[in-house]
């Protein structure tokens, strides 16, 4: 099969991205499915940090690669063996692909999957093989991104990285729980296990941040404080349900803010940034005994300094969310059927929809957080 897709051939061009076109809308080979896979017709694609990080290189991976990782589509065909799927079957396609065998998979943290692990780093499916490929006399292999690569008409992916939803759900909205809904609210309510009455700082309010606000008052949090660099995320931060606002950047101490708003510290504070000065920022802001969960993804070389005596003396917790600590198998359905009952408004986050042609363009958006979530329609 011949499929339109944005493939990534370098990391690190400059921006806008507009101009420098890092995302070629090229045509490629698509292998039909394997044991175990199948292919999916992308209905809509979410433009997410964590593709933005491998464009410009923080988050490096082998190239080149059909990139995209949050995406809803349509069951088209099953390659032998892919039980549980039907064709015409809407689904919503998760970045780690869970195997269900392993250590993590048999302890409950499917987003650990060590063969997922493995698979998403060397660029290939669950099985270990690519399905992409391009050039006709002697084909060259483009690389999977996370087992999905949502920027593509269709894709073969593995069926562990699908989750069946309801027929009535848009895409555009099936697609952002995908990632956004997964990390972000299962950050709060998986990873931090934020109980009512808590306070939450939130730090950094892209989609995923967002989401976790949106989880944050699922769970009850009686202050909600939203930190950002953007003044008008902060405004959409108050209309999902946060308290209290503070706007950091040149001459701004969010940490003193923060700690001022919650009465001597946050109970909980969510990093969602993946920057290692905030993540430190957000360990300052948290009370005695209190819990930083960070969920961003800062370059490999970043280090993270904070006062080691600190996690003895005061009893702090620092952890570490993926997925949000989710199993999407179970956690997508949950959250989607919170959205339908009006507990988890996810439309909200959707900002702009865009043609895959305007890509590039999207992420120059992204880039000066001037969107929060936007999804290519295919």
């Amino acid at each position: 099969m011949r499929v339109r897709a944005a493939v990534l051939r370098e990391m690190g061009l400059p921006a806008p991205y507009a101009a420098s076109r890092p995302l070629q809308i090229t045509e490629l080979d698509l292998a039909p499915p394997g044991r175990g896979e199948m292919v999916v017709r992308v209905r809509a694609a979410g433009l997410c940090h964590s593709d933005l990080s491998v464009i410009d290189g923080s988050r490096p991976r082998v190239m080149p690669m059909a990139l995209g990782h949050e995406a809803a589509g349509e069951v088209v065909a099953l390659g032998p063996g892919a039980a549980g799927f039907s064709p015409g079957d809407r689904v919503v396609l998760a970045f780690v692909p869970a195997c269900g065998g392993c250590g993590p998979c048999r302890d409950g943290r499917a987003a650990l999957c060590e063969p997922g692990a493995a698979a998403n780093a060397a660029g290939t499916l669950l099985s270990g093989d690519r399905r992409w490929s391009e050039g006709a006399a002697t084909p060259s292999a483009v690389h999977h991104h996370l087992g999905v690569s949502a920027f593509a008409e269709h894709v073969v992916v593995s069926t562990a990285s699908a989750v069946r939803v309801p027929d009535d759900l848009p895409f555009e909205i099936a697609a952002l729980f995908g990632c956004a809904v997964l990390t972000g609210v299962g950050a709060v309510v998986r990873t931090a296990r934020v109980r009512p009455g808590d306070a939450v700082a939130l730090f950094g309010l892209g989609g995923v941040g967002l989401a976790a606000l949106l989880g944050a008052v699922l769970a009850g949090a009686a202050r909600i404080v939203a930190v950002d660099v953007v003044a008008a995320k902060l405004e959409l931060a108050r209309e999902l349900g946060a308290t209290q606002t503070i706007l950091a950047g040149a001459g701004h101490d969010p940490v003193a803010a923060v700690r001022e708003a919650t009465r001597g510290g946050a109970d909980h504070a969510i990093e969602t940034v993946g920057s290692a000065a905030v993540l430190a920022q957000a360990y300052a802001a948290t009370r005695r005994g209190g819990t930083t969960t960070t969920v961003g993804l800062p370059h490999p070389e970043q280090m993270l300094s904070i006062p080691a005596v600190g996690l003895v003396t005061e009893e702090r917790t620092l952890r570490g969310s993926y997925l949000g600590s989710c199993v999407p198998t179970r956690d997508i359905p949950r959250f989607i059927a919170l959205h339908a009952a009006g507990r988890l408004p996810v439309e909200r986050l959707l900002t702009h929809t865009l043609a895959l042609e305007d890509v590039n363009a999207g992420f120059d958006r992204l880039r000066a957080g001037e969107a929060v979530r936007q999804a290519v329609m295919m």
